[in-house]
């Protein structure tokens, strides 16, 4: 089983560029606190990587 990313939003996108907002809510966040699981993929970590300064990113087993 391939390994996924569990990434948690820590801080608002309010006030942010619109890239990095439109960046969270790609990958599913809504706002703090919330929580997505996705596959760990060369997209999905350009994509982390972009908005690295308000998510926090764990590897999971599935």
């Amino acid at each position: 089983m391939k390994p996924k990313l569990k990434v948690s939003q820590i801080r608002s996108g309010a006030g942010r560029i619109p890239t990095q907002r439109e960046t969270l809510r790609g990958l599913g966040l809504k706002g703090p606190n919330t929580h997505v699981t996705v596959a760990n993929t060369p997209s999905f970590r350009g994509m982390i990587k972009k908005v690295l300064h308000l998510v926090t990113v764990e590897e999971t087993n599935g």
